[in-house]
């Protein structure tokens, strides 16, 4: 699936990779062959393109949740485990490289239990060991089903079905009654059970085989088709634009003679024209067809209809509900929601946080990945990326050498004191001049939980002292001048400005003036808000051999971490600390030196604190050599 050069070269994935396929799976309770379709995306294990699983979870109804059998639940697992649990996507585990030195399943489903805190039991006991590996009823391409259990693995077998059967009693009221009448539950009640847990999310089957060998894939397909939920049974819910916000949401119906209702998720840049990648979840999308963009409004005709095997396509006529394909030709972004025009519904949007660390280049990826951002930075004359690994896709992609600058953290402003102040701007001219007084106050503001926004713009002019037409000028000066504040350059934020009256010349004022004069006004009186500089501290979680331990606390603690928890399990250390992510430069090196290149680290954003004053004074002075001098 991996056909990037870069993926190739580095050993990982990058972008995630769609494919669909057709299979014949055995039936767990009676035994009979059925066939499903199944829509398969796979996703990068990295941290660093962590956005690609984002948009699997968006939009896929289950997900696979694999493992190493010797390493186990490792650091980028909790992210995705978290990930899962942001989207509410059932999940089946799959134990892999079971062929490999040291592998042991039973512990990596312990540390599912432990870890993840989700309940997990093996559906599967795996038929020796290592490089002795058989299988579990699986052995390579030639498939052999049989009801007898080796006689090696006979009583692990026995031992294991009761511990499923107990794991499902405290997740499953069906089974519980069951465990406490003392009666064996027969295969359909055990298998009705695992899938009701596991569409509730309370609950994952876990599977055991080795990838690489295509031992015991099969059975993992089987469980795919048995466990998680199937798209025509899964709710699925859009908003009607034509109602008001506050209206509950529309039920969608997976029918394919319904209304249209598609959600284009991930946008990819080609030499030659977009390529949008689609889910539908109402209706049916055909070749040629003309289809309604919700939020523009506007009808485009989808050109040509694909189904993608990793980067190879295959044309076809139609896609049904519950499918994935991709679409030529289609201005959209990240998101969009598009309809026959029968409807006017639009799809809940993912999950994307905001960058912490940005890049500056001097020489389009922008629609193919919401997390990376790109702007022009009008001090550096430089435009802003924040994945370094898009430069190397530029210059491979389009041939396009990118001069780098050093990364740049993402700082804040924000005022610590309110400020009353009145405020008159006056500029004469030849012609008509410029007047605008404003009266008001700025004040702290919490960010607020539901909406995430922490600037707002109040207007409580009672008199008509400041003419209705002339406040979205203030409006717009307010948004404008907290763009970059006065100590750093950054963004200003947790900062309510409140109007509270004014004045206006019959000649003179306009909405151009009050702009000015509200951006003017916060610029004088800033100073008096006493503001602070914020810099982003991470979560940061080291993951190292015990023999590490010391020197791993030492060197987070040396970038004035604060250690919140550690944990020691078999031969493995992880520690858990809040790091500001400024003084997490160069650690990755670092951390491969303390740990013979045997420990990983991830970060995630967690909030915005003060700096300390020496920081906030170096960050002044240094921004106060990039602004012109006055003459």
């Amino acid at each position: 699936m991996d056909h990037l050069e870069l993926e190739r070269e580095n050993g990982n994935t990058i972008q995630s990779a769609a494919t669909f396929c057709d299979w014949e799976a055995t039936e767990p309770t009676t035994g009979e062959k059925k066939s499903y379709a199944l829509n398969i995306i796979d996703t990068p294990g990295h941290v660093d393109f962590t956005i690609e699983v984002e948009y699997a979870l968006w939009v896929l109804d289950g997900a696979i949740l694999i493992l190493c059998a010797v390493a186990g639940v490792q650091s980028q697992t909790t992210t995705v485990d978290r990930q899962m649990r942001r989207y509410n996507v059932p999940r089946i585990s799959f134990i892999n490289k079971m062929d490999r030195p040291g592998a042991n399943p039973w512990h990596v489903i312990q540390q599912i239990r432990s870890k993840l805190r989700i309940s997990a039991a093996a559906v599967q006991v795996p038929i020796g060991a290592e490089d002795q590996l058989r299988g579990v009823g699986v052995k390579g391409n030639d498939v052999v089903e049989s009801d007898e259990i080796p006689a090696d693995a006979l009583a692990l077998a026995q031992e294991k079905r009761t511990e499923l059967i107990e794991t499902l009693a405290d997740v499953d009221d069906g089974m519980a009654e069951l465990f406490l009448e003392e009666k064996p539950p027969t295969t359909e009640q055990l298998v009705a059970a695992i899938r009701r847990a596991t569409v509730g999310l309370r609950f994952s089957p876990v599977f055991l085989g080795s990838a690489i060998k295509n031992t015991a894939v099969q059975p993992l397909l089987d469980g795919v088709c048995a466990y998680p939920p199937n798209p025509a049974k899964t709710r699925m819910v859009a908003h009607d634009v034509t109602l008001p916000l506050s209206a509950p949401p529309v039920a969608l119906v997976p029918a394919a003679e319904a209304p249209l209702v598609a959600l284009a998720f991930k946008p990819e840049e080609s030499r030659f024209e977009q390529l949008t990648y689609m889910r539908v979840y109402q209706g049916s999308l055909k070749k040629a067809q003309h289809i309604f963009h919700t939020r523009t409004g506007k009808k485009v005709k989808e050109p040509r209809l694909v189904r993608m095997h990793s980067n190879e396509m295959e044309d076809i006529e139609s896609i049904g509900p519950g499918e994935i394909c991709a679409i030529f030709g289609v201005e959209c972004a990240s998101g969009d929601t598009f309809t026959d025009g029968a409807t006017k519904y639009l799809m809940t949007f993912m999950f994307v946080p905001e960058p912490v660390v940005s890049l500056a280049l001097k020489p389009r990826f922008q629609r193919e990945d919401p997390t990376f951002r790109v702007h022009i930075d009008h001090e550096s004359k430089g435009t802003i990326l924040h994945l370094e690994v898009y430069v190397e896709r530029m210059r491979r992609k389009y041939g396009v050498e990118c001069t780098t600058g050093c990364p740049q953290v993402a700082y804040r402003e924000t005022p610590t004191r309110r400020c009353e102040f009145v405020y008159t701007h006056r500029k004469q001219t030849g012609g008509a001049g410029q007047f605008a007084r404003i009266a008001g106050y700025f004040k702290l503001m919490e960010r607020d939980p539901e909406t995430g926004r922490d600037t707002e713009f109040e207007n409580v002019v009672m008199s008509r002292n400041v003419p209705e037409q002339y406040i979205p000028g203030i409006e717009k000066g307010f948004k404008e001048a907290i763009l970059k504040g006065s100590l750093c350059g950054a963004p200003t934020t947790g900062i309510r400005f409140v109007l509270k009256d004014g004045a206006f010349h019959v000649v003179d004022s306009s909405e151009l003036a009050f702009r000015v004069c509200m951006i003017a006004a916060l610029r004088e009186n800033y100073a008096k808000t006493q503001p602070v500089i914020l810099e982003p501290i991470m979560t940061v979680e080291v993951v190292v051999p015990f023999e590490f331990q010391s020197s791993v606390i030492g060197g987070v603690t040396s970038r004035r971490g604060t250690i919140l928890d550690s944990e020691v399990h078999d031969d493995e250390f992880k520690v858990t600390a809040e790091v500001a992510l400024n003084d997490m430069s160069g650690y990755s090196s670092q951390l491969r030196g303390q740990t013979q290149g045997k420990g990983e680290f991830t970060m995630e954003y967690k909030t915005h604190v003060h700096v300390l004053p020496q920081k906030q004074k170096e960050l002044e002075e240094a921004y106060r050599k990039t602004r012109p001098q006055k003459k």
